[in-house]
């Protein structure tokens, strides 16, 4: 799986096509570790008092699908390959 750390190079290219696909990355890459601290709030795993009420979390997940699903349009409109 990719880290954060791996699309920094990429995040830098003079190349615009790199920088959207790490922009895609991390957005992914965000989602995945929000989405997987949701699960274990939900399961009663997790070992922290979240600061903010679920409702701020699930808004903020619900606006990284929508900005992943804007994404993968541009990719298919723009021919990159993700």
């Amino acid at each position: 799986m990719m880290e954060l750390k791996d699309t920094a190079a990429m995040m830098q290219s003079a190349d615009y096509k790199e920088r959207f696909k790490a922009e895609y990355y991390q957005t992914v890459i965000r989602y995945e570790k929000l989405d997987a601290m949701l699960q274990k709030w939900d399961n009663g795993e997790l070992n922290f008092e979240p600061t903010c009420p679920r409702s701020t979390y699930n808004i903020q997940i619900k606006a990284m699908t929508d900005y992943i699903a804007i994404l993968e349009a541009r990719a298919v409109m723009e021919g990159i390959r993700l």
